[in-house]
């Protein structure tokens, strides 16, 4: 590991982060919508039992060579690389280069792209990117959230339309989204506490990203993920006023434990009143 959290953090460029984290999500996600756009391809179980593709395969490649170059010292952390978790750190890199694996397979659409940059314990920079969807959110260099609208071209920034969570959600009439792949009756259980408008089903961080665009006001999950799912939806969220915390003790996420594992969480609009 180089460096310390503190000298890791003064050093970063926030400006190249954006612009090296905005680049590889794309090169990524053209390759991933090959594989997609494609004939049938292989399969994998990995050893905790998830599957994994040779899209989510090459799009880690991609990622993790352009990281590597462009921020040697900071530590790197990707789902696909399993000697990257035996590192610790404060301040890290952090990738899950096809989040919503199953949602690939099954070609619903809803997989995104993640890289994030976590600097003590905290998401402050992402990016998400839903090839499948044509959707592209990230955190600027100034830490404000946008989704960049157009053709998302390599070389040329597009139109950045600011984006915030919902002001002031209606408690009487929440918009509530979960997830399409993980849902449970837990989780029917806590969302029966409130008092529910509509709902809707999104996979991978998009969830996380339809709070940050004011789409959706709720979303809490009461299932197993990792970091590396959910650093750059919850950096997107952060960035548009958004929340993200523990299910049971509503404290923010802290990234960088052993084992890489988040606990329970909910990720809301600030106006929305939290059920115990």
């Amino acid at each position: 590991m180089c460096g310390s959290a503190a000298s890791l953090g003064a050093k970063m460029d926030y400006g190249q982060l954006q612009a090296v984290m905005r680049r590889l999500a794309l090169l990524a996600g053209a390759k991933i919508m090959q594989v997609y756009d494609g004939p049938d391809f292989d399969v994998k179980i990995k050893s905790d039992a998830s599957p994994v593709t040779e899209a989510d395969e090459a799009a880690n490649a991609i990622i993790a060579a352009g990281l590597r170059a462009a921020f040697p010292a900071v530590p790197l952390i990707t789902e696909e690389d399993a000697e990257s978790h035996a590192q610790r750190a404060a301040t890290f890199l952090i990738v899950d280069p096809l989040d919503g694996t199953k949602e690939f397979i099954q070609r619903r659409g809803d997989f995104t792209v993640n890289i994030a940059y976590v600097e003590n314990g905290v998401p402050v920079r992402g990016v998400v990117y839903a090839p499948a969807k044509g959707r592209l959110f990230y955190t600027t260099a100034q830490g404000a959230s946008v989704e960049e609208m157009g053709a998302h071209d390599l070389d040329h920034v597009g139109p950045m339309q600011p984006i915030a969570v919902n002001p002031a959600p209606d408690n009487s009439a929440l918009m509530v989204v979960a997830s399409k792949s993980h849902r449970d009756a837990a989780t029917d259980d806590y969302i029966a506490k409130y008092a529910v408008r509509d709902m809707t089903s999104a996979g991978s961080s998009l969830k996380l990203c339809l709070i940050a665009t004011g789409e959706a006001d709720l979303y809490p999950r009461l299932g197993r993920t990792m970091e590396w799912d959910t650093a750059a939806g919850d950096a997107v969220l952060r960035g548009a006023g958004g929340v993200m915390v523990d299910f049971h003790s509503h404290d923010p996420l802290i990234y960088g434990k052993a084992g890489w594992d988040n606990p329970f969480f909910i990720a809301y609009a600030p106006g929305v009143e939290l059920k115990r």
